[in-house]
């Protein structure tokens, strides 16, 4: 995204202005505009609501994004941060948060997966990999689920072969296991366990909310038990605005408003892409129209942008390690007249690419305190990028033993792996304003439309 933060136009500006009351959902495509909104719409109501302006709160779950938005959302009365913090912040304000009672969810799984392995040999699901049941728990706890009957009643949305209760039972057992385990050594949480305890504690909580109106940016990477902690954290005269997009939604929290403590009639729905060429757009449409694009409930289908450009190019390369050597020299020759991005799936490879660009080059990454402005060079993973947009982005290992991720197919076997890597390659490609490349070695990934669609230039043998 550029330096300067671009002015709200058209049905953007109504939603900046709409109400300063009640709850509010905004659904979008990819490149409408809504990080402005967000930020447009947080200043507003900290600082300009004629009736009701107050202590606001502009919350979003990437802490890359968090840096830029504080560049652009300044006002006063209001805070720009992550979820997290925001979490972390009002459990310690109540005294339900004491020093380091945080854990990382990976300190103690292990241990307690092989505990129950031993019990259960057997048993087919034990050959699950770790992912597998991290990822599991992870949907318990952002879902609310706190016994396994209310485990065996909650649709698992976000899993394509629903588990047997038999199996649900056993994913509890590694659960308690693992809570127990995790008290032992003194944590009281870890990090999907925050939203809920910020529920609760704001049932018993008659204090004023600290913050008057909240605005949420990128919302649908948040579970359900983060936007009910939020709902819940507003006053009566207060508001709740939620900002999203469905189509790039990785985490399975899929569920009605209503379930998730929003009393919204009807969104409001941004179908305009100001962001993408229609070359771009047309690629990214299509991908999500693929058959393992799964879950389509709340897409928001855009309409065509009016830029034109050139048509994305798939590059074909003789090996991976020339995708990143071509991938940092096309950076490089770029840096000085675009904002470009180079993206990729998984850390592993940072540090290899940082060398092969040189400086200056920014690091999408949370500990990011800085925004810099002007044309350069950006790196760092899918998920780092959300939010964001750039002139040009590249995106090296689009191979089809690279996406989806092997960890991903071993810990939810490939349908799965499928449904949710490509959310997360549509995220990628469409952070990208005029200019989109990808690139491989071997087998261009299944996650991408055949050549024969005509979306894209094949470059290379």
């Amino acid at each position: 995204m550029g330096h300067e933060l671009p002015e709200a136009v058209g049905l953007q500006r109504e939603v900046v202005y709409m109400r300063d009351h009640g709850h509010l959902v905004v659904l979008g495509t990819a490149g409408s505009g809504k990080t402005t909104m967000a930020i447009h719409r947080a200043v507003y109501l900290a600082s300009e609501a004629p009736q009701s302006k107050g202590r606001t709160l502009l919350v979003t779950f990437n802490r890359a994004l968090v840096t830029y938005l504080r560049t652009g959302a300044r006002a006063p009365a209001l805070t720009v941060e992550n979820v997290h913090t925001f979490a972390r912040g009002y459990l310690a304000s109540r005294k339900q948060l004491r020093g380091r009672q945080i854990c990382e969810a990976t300190s103690f799984l292990p241990a307690a997966l092989s505990e129950v392995r031993n019990r259960h040999p057997d048993r087919p699901l034990m050959g699950q990999s770790l992912r597998f049941f991290e990822d599991e728990l992870h949907w318990i706890s952002g879902h609310g689920v706190n016994d396994l009957g209310a485990y065996n009643r909650e649709p698992r949305v976000g899993r394509i072969r629903p588990l047997s209760q038999a199996d649900k039972a056993l994913v509890f057992e590694v659960r308690e296991a693992y809570h127990r385990r995790r008290r032992a050594q003194g944590f009281r949480y870890d990090w999907d366990d925050l939203a809920s305890a910020v529920r609760q504690e704001l049932t018993h909580d008659t204090s004023p909310r600290l913050y008057r109106h909240i605005v949420v940016d990128e919302g649908q990477d948040f579970t359900p038990e983060m936007i009910r902690a939020l709902a819940a954290a507003v006053p009566p005269n207060g508001s709740l605005t939620f900002f999203g997009d469905y189509a790039q939604q990785m985490y399975g929290s899929r569920m009605s408003w209503k379930s998730l403590g929003l009393r919204v009639s009807r969104p409001v729905e941004f179908q305009q892409n100001y962001r993408n060429t229609q070359q771009i757009a047309r690629l990214a449409v299509a991908m999500s129209e693929m058959p393992h694009f799964r879950d389509d409930v709340d897409l928001v289908v855009p309409k065509a942008p009016r830029a034109d450009g050139p048509k994305p190019t798939v590059w074909v390369h003789d090996s991976p390690a020339a995708q990143l050597r071509s991938a940092a020299k096309w950076a490089r020759e770029l840096r000085s007249s675009h904002r470009v991005a180079v993206l990729l799936r998984t850390r592993d490879e940072e540090k290899q690419l940082s060398d092969l660009l040189g400086q200056p080059a920014t690091r999408l990454h949370k500990e990011m305190t800085r925004w810099p402005t002007g044309p350069g060079v950006f790196y760092g993973t899918y998920h780092a990028a959300k939010g964001l947009e750039f002139d040009a982005v590249v995106l090296p290992w689009c191979d089809t033993d690279q996406l989806p991720l092997p960890s991903e197919v071993d810990g939810h076997g490939m349908e799965e792996a499928m449904a949710r890597e490509a959310r997360l390659l549509y995220v990628a490609a469409t952070r990208a304003r005029t200019n989109l490349v990808l690139m491989h070695s071997s087998k261009l990934t299944p996650l991408m439309p055949p050549e024969t669609s005509d979306l894209y230039e094949r470059v290379g043998t």
